[in-house]
């Protein structure tokens, strides 16, 4: 699946992500949140996350948000701004605050990751269907959403029915499931996040947040409708689905530093070779070596191995693709995850 769609024409980009990013505070050393006594500024969230890889892998990408009109929201547009995204769409809201997040230096899933939200209120929270500009939001090849936004407030959730409605001539919609539990309280996230994937072209799913299914091939059957439906496997690897085609490739061995910011990685360079028109095989690979990325780094964010380098990986046989494992650093040493590949 390549994403239709002049590239040449102005104005349009290769790739628009809508959704709230917040400052995050990284602690300084593992540890309960009560007992880190101090933590280091960063940016997270999913779409921003996305766009900031995107762009940094030498994508044309647009970030539309809401932030405060204050010292974080200045944050926010000029760190994501930094990567070379564009932020001219994201609207400053005075009377609502920039959300923020705390988060211990552990695995996400371990029981003993804490994370504590400031965002209820947020300026992110008031999007609706009348806030971004329309204009705007259809002129990427394609319109990256996650399940995220959905949870945010009734209004969020509306404008996220509106951008998977499926119209003539919107964009690729790309929808991440991302569930979150701790978003959702009382409300039925299943149905709303099954029914916002299904209006969309391309959904990533991991396998442990889709709702109790037992295998990617039950996750398929309750969604058939996407053209295609990428399930995240952990570090067993990821299949997709595609037509009537089903393709699973392994993931390589990583070294993880944390296991955060993976999911959107994988989103981004799984994006990254569906815009360059590349066969499933390399776009999954493609995925898992910016997932790499980002497990290789203490934040959610990490520099990206220079396409080069990447597309030389991606064209290993399956038994070098096997031998391969990434440590710390690996994005910018070509010559030790050469060595990597060549150990028998």
């Amino acid at each position: 699946m390549t994403p239709t769609g002049p590239s040449d024409t102005p104005d349009v980009v290769d790739v628009v992500a809508l959704g709230e990013s917040m400052v995050t505070f990284l602690p300084t050393r593992p540890g309960r949140l009560a007992d880190v006594p101090s933590f280091e500024r960063g940016i997270g969230g999913a779409e921003s996350n996305v766009a900031c890889v995107l762009a940094a892998a030498g994508h044309s990408v647009r970030w539309i948000s809401r932030v405060g009109d204050d010292p974080f929201g200045d944050h926010l547009v000029e760190a994501i701004g930094g990567y070379g995204v564009d932020v001219a769409h994201v609207r400053r809201d005075p009377g609502r605050p920039t959300g923020i997040y705390f988060r211990t230096a552990g695995d996400r899933a371990g029981d003993d990751h804490e994370v504590a939200y400031y965002r209820a209120g947020s300026a992110a929270s008031a999007m609706s269907v009348t806030d971004p500009d329309p204009a705007a939001v259809r002129a990427g090849r394609v319109l990256h959403l996650s399940g995220i936004t959905a949870a945010l407030s009734g209004s969020c959730q509306d404008l996220m029915h509106e951008l998977t409605a499926r119209r003539p001539g919107r964009p690729l919609v790309s929808f991440d499931v991302n569930h979150r539990p701790g978003l959702w309280r009382d409300q039925d996230a299943p149905r709303v996040l099954r029914d916002l994937a299904r209006g969309a072209d391309l959904v990533f799913v991991g396998q442990d947040e889709a709702w109790g299914l037992p295998s990617a091939e039950a996750v398929r059957a309750a969604l058939p409708e996407p053209e295609v439906l990428v399930v995240k496997q952990g570090a067993a690897g990821a299949t997709v689905f595609e037509e009537r085609d089903v393709t699973f490739v392994p993931a390589p061995r990583v070294d993880v530093v944390a296991a955060v910011g993976a999911g959107d990685a994988f989103a981004a360079g799984f994006l990254s070779a569906t815009l360059r028109g590349l066969p499933v095989r390399d776009r999954l690979r493609h995925g898992h070596l910016m997932a790499a990325a980002a497990l290789t780094v203490p934040g959610d964010l990490a520099v990206p191995p220079a396409r080069e380098h990447a597309d030389r990986l991606v064209a290993l046989d399956d038994a070098a693709w096997g031998r391969l494992r990434l440590g710390p650093g690996w994005t910018e040493d070509v010559r030790r995850a050469d060595e990597e590949v060549r150990t028998p």
